[in-house]
């Protein structure tokens, strides 16, 4: 109903025709260079100017020059490009689980296989990166912590973040990895173990590889020795069927669709 008077009439005014036009602006050089979607070419121009300078001063030789500032661009290429991730940017807590993707990645050469971001039904947790190879199964949780912190365990039973106990980060780790160990289990009719771990960035590691409560802890730079390390335990064959279970029994979590 309308609070306005009975009496009084409403005035319509004639629609103006809206307007289609869009005024043309000119992109400058210097709106390109100011872009972050072009961030990436302006860390390449620099580093390639760079390199290609102090080379070709050092040596006196322009040629020498150019030719390190090419390859000094081709090498940043490859660098970025290991850190390209399947999983978008922005479903993403971290950068954290780049880092472990691109180790991961090599691995591939080797025979191993990953799952990333896959979700443990009925529950809202979530495996970072499962990997299957020659070696085992494993689960490896990415942890992007504060670096002004130090790490510290007491009686392998307990890991401190600085004065945050970390107990609950454990847990869920094993929880994760036990989770994957059934329903992978179940659905291949024999028993697969999973190897449940902690991958930290950031803060120093003061120790290679450490067990806490039943949880193996190390540097984030270290998945991929921490993973090549044991001994050969599985077939190519069963390697290639323990990963196609996995990825039916653990969905992704955020779809592709």
């Amino acid at each position: 109903m309308s609070d306005r008077p009975s009496g009084e009439r409403v005035r319509e005014h004639p629609r103006e025709a809206e307007s289609t036009y869009a005024p043309v602006t000119r992109v400058s050089l210097r709106d390109l260079i100011q872009d972050p979607r072009y961030r990436h070419l302006r860390r390449r121009v620099i580093i390639s100017v760079l390199v290609g300078v102090g080379v070709g001063v050092l040596l006196i030789d322009w040629r020498l020059g150019v030719t390190a500032a090419i390859i000094a661009a081709i090498a940043d290429t490859v660098y970025q490009a290991q850190l390209v991730s399947s999983v978008p940017a922005w479903r993403r807590p971290s950068v954290a689980e780049r880092h472990t993707e691109a180790q991961l990645r090599k691995l591939e050469r080797n025979g191993y296989r990953s799952l990333h971001a896959r979700a443990i039904p009925g529950t809202d947790a979530q495996i970072d990166h499962l990997v299957i190879g020659p070696t085992g199964v494993y689960a490896v949780d990415s942890e992007k912590w504060d670096k002004r912190l130090p790490v510290r365990v007491q009686s392998h039973r307990k890991l401190f973040h600085g004065p945050f106990n970390m107990k609950e980060r454990l847990d869920e780790a094993r929880m994760e990895a036990s989770e994957a160990s059934r329903l992978i289990s179940e659905a291949l009719g024999r028993e697969i173990h999973v190897v449940p771990s902690l991958a930290i960035y950031g803060p120093r590691i003061p120790w290679k590889i450490l067990n806490v409560r039943g949880v193996d802890v190390f540097d984030g730079s270290r998945v991929r020795k921490w993973i090549t390390r044991r001994e050969r335990a599985l077939t190519d064959a069963e390697i290639e069927e323990i990963y196609e279970i996995g990825a039916s029994v653990l969905p992704a979590r955020y779809p592709e669709d």
